[in-house]
């Protein structure tokens, strides 16, 4: 088969970049996935995310290597194997970033990525409940729904606890400013996860021109004898298929496919390449560098008064749930469990808010099996989570072996650097400076984990190492930039040196972004699906 574009990856990115690109009827657009098809109700109910925390069905399950800095604990990866990628089976919460996270891709040589520049392509993506603003779309495929009005009364103790400590009340964390507490939005529509592969990709299936290929897992690039690349090779249903693009493949396999693609085709360090025995076509050794992730650790509280673990942890609560949400498509069911929270200075040096807190009215745990779904802990609770916003560690993905069944190396190198040790302490200091609230002096009845026995830099810091883990925002490894040695694409998303490549998704993040990174993957791929039209219109 030859089309004029290939993108390889159905996922958050992959599903907006076919539409786009499609749209028009002038172009023929492949789209290929490793992944089924989002079949499955859990994938549609936003509580259903649980069911999919560990279901190789839809789920790549990776593993960190051993984090030296974690005690040497191997972490969970969890990243989405099926239409619509991670953003079919993550939790929901819709969050741009700061304008400050896009004016530094800018300043660091990626012309064209300031907010300014960006914030037409966020609004371009998105239909928001509270209609169309200077800072909100109306008429795009993503919808948007603030949970403001559906939150559990403890997460409105939350939001007083905040205000009592000075933090400013923030009504809209996609609005003029990120800081503050407030109440995250999600992205659904009429109760149902609203994701790209739902709203981008379904209705663009209908068109002559945009062919969809699933469980289909890419292999290798192919080149012709100049170097350029010409298609991809994928493995699908036990036999090898060759398809080939006339313009360009993009790759948006995310964060952890996309350098592994890239590096089973001979390009990255060639020194590394050479050990596995695969012939060097490019020497690019940023590929499947400059890792990053926001590292999350909670908080777990026992509650005064009733919760939603009593609801979620019994059967008829949950049938009660359930019948609100078939009846009225609202309720806990309808909603994220990360309800309330905020982006918070940790300290009064930072320059900007550094910290982002998630507030949870109910404390639970997701056990390793896919039938089990949230188990809530057995009493009434609650719990409060942070992650530092802007990490300065950097890790790395890379191949182990050209063994297609071999898992990758992923090392994220959590809290290599002093900053995110010394902002690791200010979150936990932060949270407890919370709880210790009036606001919610009357729902807090005991610090059940870590325990108020655990205090002192050291002890903290203990348990942090012990308990923290990733909050699955995997970004930067295909970074983009204008240097060779330490980026992979330019500023309009082309690979350094290997014509007819492009990437779109979160690994070409310069830098990560405060909050959830969804929303701003999704961002880039409407400006990417621009930049190669422009180009192929010229």
């Amino acid at each position: 088969m030859e089309v004029d574009f290939i993108v390889v990856g159905a996922g958050s990115a992959g599903c907006i970049l076919a539409s786009r690109l499609s749209e028009s009827g002038r172009y023929s657009v492949l789209l290929i996935e490793a992944g089924g098809k989002d079949r499955s109700l859990w994938l549609k109910i936003p509580v259903g995310y649980a069911k999919s925390y560990h279901n190789p069905a839809v789920n790549w399950m990776h593993w960190s290597a051993p984090e030296p800095k974690l005690n040497n604990r191997r972490l969970y990866v969890p990243r989405g194997k099926v239409i619509g990628g991670s953003g079919a089976i993550n939790a929901m919460i819709y969050v741009r970033g700061d304008r400050a996270d896009f004016d530094d891709w800018q300043a660091a040589g990626n012309p064209g990525w300031g907010f300014d520049d960006v914030l037409p392509f966020f609004r371009k993506l998105e239909t928001h409940q509270r209609g169309e603003s200077e800072w909100h779309g109306g008429q795009g495929p993503i919808h948007i729904t603030p949970m403001r009005d559906g939150i559990h009364p403890i997460s409105r103790a939350f939001l007083r606890a905040g205000a009592e400590l000075g933090f400013a009340q923030n009504l809209d964390f996609n609005g003029e400013t990120l800081e503050g507490v407030g109440v995250y939005d999600i992205n659904t529509r009429n109760g149902f996860r609203s994701h790209s592969g739902v709203e981008y990709l379904k209705p663009a299936l209908r068109r002559a021109n945009l062919v969809l290929e699933t469980d289909a897992l890419a292999e290798r690039l192919l080149f012709d004898e100049t170097g350029r690349v010409t298609g991809v090779e994928v493995s699908q249903h036990c036999r090898l298929r060759q398809f080939h693009a006339r313009r360009e493949v993009i790759l948006s396999a995310g964060a952890v496919q996309s350098p592994l693609l890239l590096q089973r085709s001979g390009l990255g360090a060639g020194d590394h390449l050479q050990q596995l025995g695969i012939p060097v076509r490019r020497h690019l050794p940023a590929i499947g560098q400059n890792l990053q992730d926001h590292l999350c650790a909670s908080f777990y509280y026992r509650s005064k008064k009733p919760t939603l673990n009593g609801l979620f942890g019994s059967l008829a609560g949950k049938a009660w749930l359930g019948a609100q949400y078939m009846l009225t498509r609202k309720g806990p069911f309808a909603m994220s469990v990360n309800q309330a929270g905020g982006f918070l200075r940790g300290n009064p040096a930072a320059d900007r808010a550094n910290l982002q807190i998630y507030f949870n009215p109910l404390s639970y745990r997701i056990p390793n099996n896919p039938k089990a779904g949230l188990l809530p802990e057995p009493y009434p609770g609650f719990l409060i989570a942070f992650s530092a916003c802007r990490p300065e560690s950097r890790g790395e993905i890379r191949l182990v072996s050209p063994n297609m069944a071999a898992e990758p190396l992923i090392r994220p190198n959590y809290l290599s650097a002093d900053k995110d040790v010394a902002e690791a302490l200010d979150g936990m200091r932060l949270i407890r400076r919370l709880a210790g609230t009036a606001a919610l002096s009357d729902w807090v009845d005991a610090e059940v984990s870590p325990s108020q026995a655990i205090n002192g830099d050291t002890a903290l810091l203990d348990y942090f190492r012990d308990n923290s883990g990733s909050i699955y925002h995997l970004c930067g490894t295909c970074a983009m930039g204008p240097e060779v040695a330490r980026a992979v694409v330019d500023a309009r998303l082309r690979v350094h040196a290997v014509a007819g490549l492009r990437i779109a998704d979160a690994s070409v993040f310069p830098s990560i972004t405060a909050g959830n990174i969804n929303a701003p993957t999704m961002m880039v791929a409407e400006k990417a699906a621009d930049l190669i039209l422009q180009d192929a219109d010229a």
